[in-house]
């Protein structure tokens, strides 16, 4: 599937990497909690997603704490946020799993937004990644870090035609709040 107008409606994919986490002693991986840093920059990676008319019309979480914090802080932004689904297949996943959970979704669903971990989500949008604007695609390359959000777009008549190398990388940002 190429990214190729005239092949299906516009289709965005927006990957946000959850915010700074804490490492609590005695917490497992799953449990731990975002970061005084990270509750800054989830509410901040909600408001870039707002100003660049980027909103989703459907979010998929990791049901890891860090993630649903991320998701419950950058959603809060927005008049009235997409329905949310929790999948724990999202925790730790890689590519080909993080595929398997894209490829679910309705073709209803035009903006999907995928809020989960490295290095899954890192090399997810490699994967996709067939050409970037600017500088994107070496930026993923050289760090995906905490809060940053990929966009990819691409032409296609349902999620589940979305393959590798069959998106271009349109952004890559990384929102930081301010210190109080």
């Amino acid at each position: 599937m190429s990214a190729r107008a005239g092949v299906g409606p516009l289709r965005r994919l927006v990957i946000l990497r959850h915010a700074k986490s804490a490492w609590p002693e005695g917490a497992a991986d799953h449990r731990r909690p975002l970061a005084q840093r990270g509750r800054r920059d989830a509410p901040a990676a909600g408001r870039a997603l707002a100003e660049a008319d980027c909103l989703p019309d459907l979010a998929l979480c990791s049901t890891a704490l860090r993630a649903r914090q991320t998701w419950e802080l950058a959603s809060a932004q927005w008049g009235t946020p997409p329905p949310v689904r929790f999948d724990s297949r999202l925790y730790a996943a890689g590519v080909r799993d993080l595929l398997d959970v894209v490829h679910e979704v309705s073709p209803e669903v035009e903006t999907l937004l995928l809020v989960g971990h490295n290095p899954g989500l890192e090399e997810l949008v490699q994967e996709l990644a067939g050409d970037s604007l600017d500088d994107a695609l070496a930026q993923v390359r050289t760090k995906f870090p905490t809060s940053a959000i990929a966009v990819l777009a691409w032409h296609g008549t349902g999620w589940d035609a979305l393959a590798p190398g069959g998106a271009l990388l349109t952004s890559v940002t990384v929102p930081r709040g301010k210190k109080a």
